[in-house]
């Protein structure tokens, strides 16, 4: 009889549970896992971009020249792009890659100010140990393949995120402003400390 009772009462609450688009966790199951994609709030003060007050080519050297003067190497790309990619080695078998993509568009009246759009991802690469076999020839038997001690390694890509907005953009935004008051001299840096805002 309790038996009886307990699953008419979890067929009553998933049936109000499912009309009421809830979820419930039921014993001997895992609760259901939140998708990637609603991590994502869109919030206007959590953004992967500045305005600049600079034009297009100088924000974008001045992004390139924030990545030269930290070790990155420079991928060829066109006009309002810039790429860079670095390489770190945090432990003996796991290395580690950041590559960062920054592009510079026009704003303001007369494209007078550019904003910088940069996005970093994070690709995490381990070594993979695979065993190497060596083929014997036996005259009565043909060739036959002998498993050896010696071993090749490789390297496999483990884990890949885009980096979060937060500090690391900050710092490299702080740089690029360095950079551009630099490129543009001292007037117009501290010009351009009062109009750079994050958007």
């Amino acid at each position: 009889m309790n038996r009886t009772r307990t699953a008419t009462t979890w067929a009553s609450l998933a049936g109000v549970c499912l009309l009421a688009g809830c979820a419930i966790a039921v014993p001997g199951r895992e609760p259901p896992k939140v998708s990637v994609y609603q991590n994502e709030k869109f919030q206007a003060e959590e953004t992967y971009s500045r305005l600049f007050d600079a034009s297009l080519e100088d924000t974008c050297e001045a992004a390139r020249r924030a990545l030269l003067s930290q070790g990155y190497l420079i991928n060829p790309g066109k006009v309002g792009a810039v790429s860079g990619t670095k390489r770190f080695q945090p432990e003996g078998e796991v290395h580690v890659e950041i590559n960062f993509n920054i592009v510079c568009v026009p704003d303001g009246r007369n494209a007078q100010l550019a904003t910088a759009f940069v996005s970093a991802q994070q690709d995490r690469y381990a070594i993979k140990k695979s065993a190497n076999s060596t083929s014997i020839g036996v005259s009565a038997i043909g060739s036959i393949s002998v498993p050896m001690s010696a071993s090749q390694d490789s390297m496999v890509k483990v884990a890949s995120e885009t980096i979060p907005a937060g500090e690391f953009y900050d710092r490299f935004f702080a740089l690029m402003h360095r950079m551009l008051s630099e490129q543009t001299g001292e007037g117009t840096g501290a010009s351009t400390a009062a109009v750079m805002k994050q958007r």
